[in-house]
This record gives structure tokens, sequence and C-alpha cells, in this order.
């Protein structure tokens, strides 16, 4: 623990240049994060993304960065400890959908490949080298770390036109559990967020489809969710209102998940 000037905590959050990721990152920024913008852009595609924290008082550093690429898996770690120092949390926020939604029987190996570099394997290894650097450092708070992974309620709803995607996010949640044994006893907490239908980019180009199914009533909070939505939960866990909890999600997905007659 250390004993001098209390020291701010640095917040990593993958694909936040907009959407869900942005939610995020400005609302963690608000929680007194100093925080890292991840995305696969050039800086200045998001100048006014950074411009809009700058004037809410948030610092922030850019990262350029593919989380499906190993170097830039490390740069986005050493540039983040080059900057502020440490890193206290990291959220995996970053992910794609297939390029083109196709039956289950027409799915190629090359969609298949990119979506689970990308969603799981990214994940998986960034988390890694995040955990790593958490080890080397001095515990600030009530605890070493924590990681939060955004997976979606597709890691258990099933949907034939993509399925590479429903098993990235299987996977992302199995990473969740996994992380959270192992890395428990060093003080570091791990966390899941199952987004259900959120209104952003991604959804965008189906959400005639979306739209019909909330006013049918599937979804009992029948509106669309908003990545503030999914960034109140996030600073959640990122704070410490849960700090006898390890390896659970929370589905914030307009009550989707309930099994009703």
């Amino acid at each position: 623990m250390s004993g001098g000037l209390k020291v701010r905590k640095v917040a990593v959050v993958t694909g936040s240049s907009r959407g869900i990721g942005y939610g995020i990152l400005r609302r963690l920024g608000k929680d007194g994060f100093q925080v890292v913008m991840v995305a696969t852009g050039e800086m200045y595609k998001n100048q006014a993304a950074l411009e809009e924290l700058k004037s809410e008082g948030i610092e922030c550093v850019y990262i350029q960065a593919n989380i499906g690429n190993k170097e830039d898996r490390e740069k986005i770690v050493s540039e983040t400890v080059k900057a502020y120092g440490r890193i206290d949390v990291l959220v995996n926020n970053a992910g794609v959908a297939p390029k083109e939604r196709a039956d289950l029987l027409e799915m190629t190996e090359e969609s298949f490949d990119r979506v689970l570099s990308i969603n799981t394997k990214g994940n998986m290894f960034l988390t890694q080298l995040v955990a790593k650097q958490m080890l080397k450092q001095n515990i600030e708070g009530k605890k070493r770390g924590t990681i939060i992974n955004i997976s979606s309620c597709s890691a258990e709803v099933s949907s034939i036109s993509r399925g590479e995607y429903c098993v990235s996010k299987a996977g992302v949640s199995m990473l969740t559990t996994l992380y959270a044994d192992r890395l428990a006893k060093e003080g570091i907490l791990v966390h899941e967020v199952r987004p259900g239908v959120i209104a952003t980019d991604m959804t965008s180009t189906v959400q005639g489809k979306y739209d019909k199914l909330i006013e049918d009533g599937t979804f009992p909070i029948a509106r669309w969710g908003t990545p503030d939505d999914i960034a109140g939960a996030v600073s959640a866990f990122a704070g410490d209102n849960f700090l006898y909890t390890t390896g659970n999600y929370i589905d914030v997905d307009g009550g989707f998940h309930i099994k009703r007659l």
C-alpha cells in the first residue's frame, strides 16, 4: 500500500472511440479515473470525442491499436504505463460482428477466424498482459485491480445467422470464469457485463428487426438500451461496490434473459 499522496487510478477501455465503449470511458472519466481510449482508427478521426472528454475535465490518452494483433496488445500496456505509470482497470469492450450474416451451414472459416481472433483471442491475451502489469504494482485502495469483460446476451442466446459471434462471446464468458479463478488470490477481481439490444452503430443495420421485437413485447423493459446503461454497470464494478464477488455476470438487457410463459 502506498503511503504518500493518493494515486489517481487508471482505466483502459478497448474499442472506446464510440458506442458502448465511449459511454464506458466517459463514465469512468467522470468517476475520477484517468482513462485510455483504445481504438483502431487514427487519432484525428476521433478528435471530436477526445475534445468532448477534455471539455468535461477528463484526462485521456489515445492509443491506436487492434487487439487482434500481438504487437498492438503489447503497445496498449506499454504506452499506458509510460503515460500514467499503472493500470487499475481493464474493460475488454472491443469486438466485431461478422461482416455478413450467414446461415450456420454457410459460415466461412475466414469469418470464424476473424471474429474469434478479435473477440476472444484478443481478450484472452490482452487480459494476460494487463494482469501481469497489475501484479507489478502497489495496491491502491481495496483491491489490486479490476477486469471487466463486455460480452453479450449472445453468450447464451442462439443466433444461427451469426454463429461465430455467439461462440466468441461464450468464450469471453469462460475467460471471465477462468481469470476470476486465477486472479482472486492476487486481489484482482473479474466481472462480466452482458448487453442486450443496445443502440449503437453495430445494431443500426438491424434496427427494424429489433424495433419490432420491442414493440411485440419481447423485452420486459420495452425500449432500446443505451451505452449509458452499460456504463452504469461497469462503473459499479470498477469502484469498490463489489469486493466480495468475482467471476459473475450481470445482464443489462431489459429483462430479455427472463424465461416467460
